[in-house]
């Protein structure tokens, strides 16, 4: 059954109120797009930062109701919910049904990372190439983290060149679980994954287990994570929450334990370098693209 769309430009302080609106209306979902991406004025946002729910200056809302829905009629409700709301940029069209998650994980290949990681999808075979390296089956799912995304690449170039073998690892804001099962993969002996999203608790947990590594991994919410020290810490994350918890990622690490930060747009990697100083030796920045990765040695004491 075909669905209709309806595609909403709105600024950021208005969206709640739009959105609230579309829902009461009977919207079966509500998408939070970037009103500039593609342009020179698209902004990163992936993660929130502590106590925070960034959002675009100007944000497209698509919003999917039913196939029989009338325009027409959506429109006429939306402007007596709210007549506040910028109406003269809405646009219809007519999607088809189709196992979204499915299309969406068709779009992805095999993807190397350093010198032994692959990141494969499960629908896919290995290439040739990949025999005698790392593999790690991917479906992320409802979570954040499928290899695609820079910060996600600085990680796991990083993880695939450490020895890991019979090291515990934690994975800070684990996402899909991605970091912490290529470090299971890499030889890791246990792993631990921290997110505040149960969802992406879930997904990790699921991956683990379909990577057949799930008698290796711990999930924990922040509030319920234990109070221990690893050799390897990775935190993909944004800079401002890097921030925020510094203190207490830089107590997860033990002493001569490495730690790597990511997440991180090019211009923010100073003033996090100086404050993790308090903490790390060896403090490097790397980049990509619009992205930097930040690594360092926890001092003894």
């Amino acid at each position: 059954m075909p669905f209709l769309e309806l595609s909403l430009r709105v600024r950021a302080e208005d969206e709640h109120r739009a959105e609230n609106a579309l829902m009461d209306l009977g919207a079966l979902s509500v998408t939070l797009l970037d009103a500039d991406a593609a342009t020179p004025n698209e902004k990163a946002v992936l993660e929130p930062g502590v106590g925070e729910t960034p959002l675009w200056p100007e944000i497209t809302l698509v919003a999917l109701f039913e196939g029989d829905t009338v325009p027409e009629l959506v429109l006429h409700a939306l402007e007596s919910f709210d007549d506040a709301i910028d109406l003269s940029q809405a646009d219809f069209r007519t999607v088809a049904d189709q196992d979204w998650e499915r299309a969406w994980m068709d779009q992805y290949v095999p993807l190397q990372f350093g010198r032994r990681t692959w990141i494969v999808p499960w629908n896919m075979d290995p290439p040739p190439e990949a025999k005698d390296g790392v593999i790690v089956r991917l479906d992320p799912g409802l979570a954040f983290g499928s290899g695609t995304h820079p910060t996600t690449a600085l990680c796991l170039r990083w993880l695939d060149s450490l020895v890991l073998r019979g090291k515990t690892v934690l994975d800070f804001g684990c996402g899909s679980g991605i970091l912490a099962l290529a470090a299971l993969k890499l030889g890791a002996s246990a792993a631990v994954g921290v997110d505040n999203d149960p969802q992406a608790l879930a997904a990790t947990a699921d991956n683990a287990e379909r990577n057949g590594v799930g008698d290796q991994l711990q999930v924990f919410l922040p509030e319920n994570e234990p109070a221990a020290n690893y050799p390897v810490v990775v935190a993909n994350i944004l800079a401002v929450a890097l921030d925020a918890l510094a203190e207490t990622l830089a107590s997860r690490v033990a002493p001569g334990g490495v730690i790597a930060l990511s997440g991180i747009l090019h211009g923010q990697e100073g003033p996090l370098m100086e404050k993790y100083s308090t903490w790390f030796d060896q403090l490097e920045a790397v980049q990509d693209g619009d992205w930097m990765r930040i690594t360092g040695v926890r001092r003894a004491g």
